[in-house]
């Protein structure tokens, strides 16, 4: 009897209370936040203020959710309320300073940061952020005072040095600049960034061999770097590597299929080695991009009259002497090709337009490729038709220093494993693995729930739309009230588990998991309920740890609900599950032989080889680690193979 009168006490409805209980609604915000579920955060956030709306915290937290959807304007208002509820906090000027760089607002972001080195004056990255919007707004003055402070303070830091060779160089300064990047290389020699701004310098003083040497060190740190690749092919071209500077511009193109300098100046490149019929593929697809250009319709042209196509020449050629009436040059070609037709009529009117303008016009062939001269790629002087094109303007990288930039889940520490099975309403299929999860528990239980309720297993958990949130708001309402009018303790323990489902999917796993325990008091047996818990644990327990709470014991709570569910029914997921609450202890001894047992009761479950995988790669079985994320990328974990490439280089 006392029993039943705890379980019927444990059901009473909460929501009244929860209402004005913001530190939770903030607490389960900032989880679905560390998730990337932003717009369920922001609808916690919204709860939070409108039940307090005289805290900072959910305002901020709400910024930083719109400031990961890319709403700039939004994230700086919220910032501005926090910081008229609480106008000591750090971060939120920080947060308001990067909004408004985005916004191009770099007086207003040079102001909070101001106001932010008050509160702290030893933040680098504050200084860092300040000095580079100097940089953006022509300040040099001032950003190499902020500089020359940093130097003094954090006098190992290269990139501090690096920022100082950006200001010389923009005050074309390059003895200076040469100086502070030997400085900058001298502390930190593994910089990609660092070693391709010191070949910038060498390119522009036409230091051909010293840019190359550079740009080999950087394009070993940053093999991926298409404009490295470009910037190399023009320092082999202008030493006459015409077969290297064709491997560099490959190369690039295979790295940025849609980059302009690298399909023009191969072009330019191919029809100075003779190969004329692949040239005017890559003036095709510059043409693709810029349909106007005509120094590359001029290019197109020439090649297409050497390739014997006179009609298709005559077409580029006509396009351009519409824009540039008196070029004589292309005048010339174009009579050419009338000729070749037949065209004589037209051809003598080209040629007497041309003996008009310069009697003593000499036509010689057409040019080779200048080795000795180049062209912006913005100059539209057509006599350049056949210099290599350079960028108009080095773009420096700017890299604003924050916590606030990338995924937020690249704030965990090393867990690039997949993460555990739960269950969920809401079903999530991947584009490329086709595999349907079964378990003949959740089974029996999706007997007895009507459509739409129906549970399913999954690994990847939906983000959810703002209808879809206000959807699952009202279900929640719904089922709470029905368990308050139900007339028996069975009936309120199946609208009991519905709700920790619904609260699963809306990320409050706390609630979850206190509709979770009530139900496995009344039913010790259930090995859902025992499932789910310990997946809304775990996954409570990575938020947490990101927080820096100490989460040993909750991990334990996690492994014996696991054990539990697995003595009950040995299943392919409470393996798995298992495998990687062993592997966040860095038990890999124990997570392989969990993952084992989960492919022996399923041999389709990628995720299982996948971690294996990882394990075996930590626990030094290299050849046995390949193997199984080799088998997890043929059964559509298709990332494996990015691993498997890196491990293997």
């Amino acid at each position: 009897m006392f029993r039943k009168l705890v379980l019927l006490l444990l059901l009473v409805p909460m929501t009244g209370w929860a209402q004005f209980n913001t530190d939770r609604l903030v607490m389960i915000g900032r989880s679905a936040l560390y998730y990337e579920d932003y717009v369920l955060s922001i609808q916690y956030f919204n709860q939070a203020i409108s039940a307090k709306p005289y805290l900072f915290e959910p305002w901020y937290y709400r910024a930083v959710a719109k400031y990961y959807l890319d709403d700039y304007v939004g994230a700086e208002s919220d910032c501005t309320e926090a910081i008229t509820r609480n106008p000591y906090v750090v971060g939120v000027y920080e947060l308001r300073g990067l909004c408004k760089i985005q916004q191009k607002d770099f007086a207003g972001a040079i102001a909070d940061y101001n106001q932010a080195l008050r509160y702290d004056p030893e933040s680098m990255n504050l200084w860092h952020n300040r000095a580079l919007c100097r940089i953006e707004q022509k300040d040099y003055e001032h950003a190499l005072t902020d500089l020359d402070t940093m130097a003094v303070r954090w006098s190992r830091n290269a990139r501090v040095y690096a920022m100082r060779a950006q200001v010389f160089l923009l005050q074309k300064d390059t003895t200076q600049s040469i100086a502070a990047l030997d400085k900058s290389l001298e502390l930190d020699a593994y910089n990609g960034h660092t070693w391709a701004q010191r070949s910038m310098i060498s390119l522009s003083r036409k230091e051909w061999k010293e840019s190359e040497e550079y740009l080999d060190k950087a394009l070993h740190l940053l093999p991926k770097d298409a404009g490295l690749y470009i910037n190399r092919a023009l320092a082999r071209f202008n030493q006459n590597n015409l077969r290297g500077a064709m491997s560099d511009y490959d190369l690039a193109l295979d790295y940025e299929p849609n980059n302009f300098l690298g399909h023009y100046n191969r072009g330019l490149l191919r029809a100075q080695v003779g190969d004329d019929n692949r040239a005017i593929t890559d003036f095709d697809f510059v043409l693709k991009l810029e349909p106007d250009n005509l120094m590359a319709l001029y290019n197109r042209a020439l090649l297409l009259e050497n390739t014997g196509n006179p009609r298709a020449a005559i077409r580029d050629y006509s396009k351009v002497i519409e824009q540039y009436p008196n070029f004589w040059t292309g005048l010339q070609q174009r009579a050419s090709c009338y000729r070749k037709l037949g065209m004589v009529k037209q051809a003598e009117m080209d040629e007497f337009r041309i003996l008009k303008a310069q009697i003593d016009k000499r036509f010689g062939k057409q040019p080779r490729l200048s080795k000795k001269q180049m062209r912006k790629r913005s100059d539209e002087d057509i006599e350049k038709y056949n210099q290599l094109a350079v960028a108009d303007e080095e773009d420096m990288h700017n890299e604003y220093q924050t916590d606030y930039r990338g995924r937020v889940q690249d704030h965990k520490v090393g867990m690039d494993y997949m993460p555990m099975y739960m269950l969920s309403t809401e079903n999530f299929q991947s584009d490329v693995k086709r595999y349907i999860a079964y378990d003949r528990h959740v089974e029996q239980l999706n007997s007895k729930l009507k459509e739409g309720w129906k549970l399913h297993i999954i690994c990847n958990q939906n983000t959810l739309s703002e209808a879809g949130t206000r959807r699952y708001f009202a279900r929640l309402d719904s089922l709470t009230t029905q368990i308050d009018k139900s007339k028996s303790t069975q009936e309120a323990l199946n609208m009991l588990l519905q709700r920790a489902m619904a609260y699963c999917v809306i990320q409050n796993f706390e609630s979850a998991i206190e509709d979770l325990s009530t139900y496995l008091q009344e039913y010790p047996n259930s090995v859902v309920a025992y499932w789910q818990r310990a997946a809304c644990q775990s996954r409570l327990n990575d938020f947490n740890a990101s927080q820096g709470t100490d989460i040993q014991l909750k991990t334990a709570n996690v492994l014996s609900d696991l054990t539990a569910a697995i003595r009950m029914d040995e299943s392919a997921y409470l393996y798995y599950n298992r495998g990687n609450v062993y592997v966040k202890r860095h038990d890999y001894a124990h997570a392989i032989e969990d993952y084992t047992k989960a492919i022996s009761l399923d041999v389709n479950l990628a995720e299982a080889y996948y971690n294996r995988g990882l394990a075996r790669l930590a626990n030094k079985q290299q050849a046995e680690g390949i193997n199984d994320l080799s088998k997890a990328g043929e059964l559509g974990l298709y990332t494996a193979y990015s691993i498997i490439k890196r491990q293997r280089k």
